[in-house]
């Protein structure tokens, strides 16, 4: 009986165990999608806790959180990189000197050498000017400098911190650098 009574008490303890981690799962999953104010508000948060716990690696060296820059020499832009795969993905091809594309009248386009891992990569559920994303059916990333919708496949990286006004004159060449903490 007392056996019974154990093995019971342990099945309960895993489906409370198991049931949590879902609500908290999903609680997530909803708190990373949003306005562009959402997702800064978000990456700001997650940034400072890292820092807190002090588990900042992303593959061998330790980052605080990951920025980059993009310019064609006359338009720089600063991006915060959010805490995902598909942006550590991204982050580790840097640097990288390619060219920008124009696609649609509202995003400027990328190829970068790699595809990126989408593993656990937020949805881009539509914003405005400053949203970097990828979307993973054809392999680029794309830079908003205006409103967009949610699209299947696309998924957000990151957000313009500085200069997200210049992304619509990017042309040519463009560089993509990591910055330094």
């Amino acid at each position: 009986m007392k056996k019974t009574i154990g093995i019971i008490g342990i099945i309960f303890i895993v489906i409370v165990g198991i049931a949590g981690s879902f609500i908290l799962s999903s609680h997530r999953k909803d708190s990373n999608e949003g306005s562009k104010e959402n997702v800064i508000e978000n990456n700001s948060m997650n940034n400072q806790e890292r820092e807190e716990d002090g588990n900042n690696n992303f593959g061998e060296g330790e980052v605080d959180f990951m920025r980059i820059r993009v310019s064609d020499g006359a338009n720089p832009i600063i991006f915060e990189l959010n805490d995902s795969d598909a942006a550590r993905s991204l982050y580790e091809q840097l640097p990288l000197t390619i060219e920008i594309e124009n696609f649609s009248s509202n995003e400027k386009i990328f190829y970068p050498t790699k595809k990126l891992d989408v593993g656990n990569t937020p949805r881009a559920n539509g914003g405005g000017e400053g949203v970097l994303a990828y979307y993973e059916p054809w392999g680029d990333v794309v830079m908003f400098y205006d409103s967009f919708s949610s699209a299947s496949g696309l998924y957000e990286l990151g957000v313009a911190t500085n200069g997200a006004n210049q992304i619509g004159n990017l042309s040519g060449e463009i560089t993509i650098e990591r910055l330094e903490n």
